[in-house]
């Protein structure tokens, strides 16, 4: 009696385990996001310092009290400076020890890919893919803007938005937002006009500035960076081109209702 009692206190656990499980993956989930619960990247063994990221947590404690006047792109300069003048002998200690938690890494990394299902191995495969391909657009984004790149030119209905967003009556930002969406669809095309022409006009201000910094680009070596000629704007009649920012302004307007009704759900 006892025996049958405990089996079924385990049974009627893992019901309540696997109904807490489904809950938490939500209508529509995704199985193997779902699949990965309990099993998270963080989990994942890290990858050891370096020889000379172990040098510089050492000793930069060291270096910012004997110079406490420097900032800290000058402190970490002053740390590399003394690190390549340090005797290879000295060095030597650092790599050792960075070899040895190597060791000990790949037999962690190991075993952690071990306890894996493959549904979990491949949904935090697809997790680690997403996020280092965010970390590389954002360091791609902070690049262009060390390098001064001109901000794109906007539509009429964005110039619209951040004319009239502090007036506007709405009590939160997506109110407000959803408020001057409905306004700019009211405004007849004579009323849209003025905003459709500092477009045009934003537009000759960016293509302009962006021929002196891909100038600019190509002087300093980065030709990676200059659009191909497929990018390049081509010369349009005045028809064409009316028509071409009445076809954006209209797939702005597009993508802002979109944007309205993801947030409103």
């Amino acid at each position: 009696m006892a025996a049958a009692l405990a089996l079924l206190g385990r049974a009627a656990a893992l019901i309540t385990g696997a109904r807490r499980l489904l809950r938490g993956c939500g209508v529509g989930g995704s199985a193997a996001k779902c699949l990965s619960r309990g099993i998270s990247s963080d989990e994942r063994p890290k990858r050891p310092l370096t020889a000379y990221f172990r040098f510089l947590k050492e000793n930069r404690s060291a270096f910012r009290q004997n110079n406490p006047e420097m900032n800290n792109m000058e402190l970490v300069k002053k740390i590399a400076d003394t690190w390549k003048e340090l005797p290879a002998s000295q060095k030597q200690v650092y790599e050792e020890a960075r070899k040895t938690d190597w060791q000990r890494y790949k037999e962690r990394l190991a075993a952690y890919k071990a306890q894996l299902t493959p549904a979990q191995a491949a949904a935090l495969k697809e997790e680690r893919s997403k996020r280092l391909a965010k970390r590389r657009s954002f360091r791609a984004k902070r690049e262009l803007t060390v390098l001064g790149k001109p901000k794109r030119s906007r539509s009429g209905f964005n110039i619209f938005v951040s004319e009239n967003f502090q007036e506007s009556e709405g009590i939160s930002p997506v109110a407000k937002l959803k408020q001057l969406f409905d306004a700019w669809q009211k405004l007849s095309s004579s009323q849209k006009q003025p905003y459709l022409q500092l477009a045009e006009d934003d537009k000759v201000r960016y293509e302009n500035e962006m021929k002196s910094w891909e100038a600019k680009m190509v002087e300093l070596g980065r030709e990676d960076l200059i659009r191909s000629r497929k990018q390049k704007p081509k010369t349009k009649t005045a028809e064409t081109a009316k028509n071409a920012e009445t076809a954006k302004a209209s797939s702005q307007e597009n993508k802002a209702k979109l944007k309205l009704k993801k947030r409103e759900e």
